[in-house]
């Protein structure tokens, strides 16, 4: 049991890949979940087998993190999940669109990350933030998410080497494809859905990564989970490249 008795705190809790790692924690013995998620209604159906706080709230509000501050109590785990896709040319690129995705994306990996760290003082512990390939390489319409992905990436570099005299690793994960309900959420990729069943519209997005297939969630969670555990003890200010080939 990798967690025996851990607590740990994941955002974006109520589905892909925060679901995924709630209950890959929970199944390797963690013994207090804090999930948090926008999603109240979904995030209240997520059961596992462990003690679960569920709250419900807005990563990017900062007086949502000072009142669950105290809720948090001692971590010795946090996962840095919670995010938004959007995707248009810069030149079509609305000014609102740019800040609502580097708001949460950026704004609320920070307050998380940051509440997290202060969580883990006295004690250590371990944070990986999902970040994406889309910060490591460039491609027509993804400004705001690959320039928040790619800020991610730097900003878990600063606290990796921040939180080392605390015994805090930090590190981050940069997937590709991962079939989670994200993509519902990118007009381009839900017009193709519309036309051709999800299936097939994720399949050719696959098609262009050497391995021409998505990650499941519950593959991602499984990095996460090595990434957080003993076993990568001497790991930290690291970016693990979990992308099928795609950024070769």
């Amino acid at each position: 049991m990798l967690f025996a008795g851990k607590t740990a705190l994941v955002t974006g809790a109520a589905s892909g890949i925060g679901r995924a790692t709630a209950r890959r924690l929970a199944a390797e013995g963690a013994a207090r979940l804090v999930l948090v998620d926008l999603d109240a209604a979904t995030l209240a159906r997520v059961e596992l087998p462990c003690a679960v706080i569920a709250i419900p709230g807005d990563v990017a509000d900062e007086t949502f993190w000072a009142l669950a501050g105290p809720v948090l109590g001692a971590l010795d785990l946090a996962v840095v999940n919670a995010g938004v896709a959007g995707a248009a040319p810069i030149a079509e690129l609305s000014f609102d669109e740019w800040r609502r995705i580097l708001r949460v994306n950026l704004d609320g990996a920070f307050l998380t990350l940051r509440a997290a760290m202060r969580a883990m003082r006295g004690r250590g512990g371990a944070i990986v933030a999902t970040a994406s390939a889309a910060g490591l390489k460039a491609e027509a319409g993804t400004a705001a998410y690959g320039a928040g992905k790619a800020a991610l990436i730097h900003l878990v570099k600063v606290a990796a080497k921040e939180g080392a005299a605390s015994k805090i690793r930090v590190n981050a994960i940069a997937p590709a494809g991962v079939d989670t309900p994200v993509w519902d959420s990118v007009p381009a990729i839900a017009a193709r859905v519309a036309e051709v069943g999800r299936d097939a519209a994720l399949a050719e997005l696959a098609a262009t990564t050497p391995l021409a297939r998505f990650a499941s969630a519950e593959e991602v969670a499984g990095q996460i989970a090595f990434l957080l555990s003993d076993a990568a003890a001497t790991i930290t200010g690291a970016c693990l490249v979990s992308d099928g080939g795609y950024t070769l």
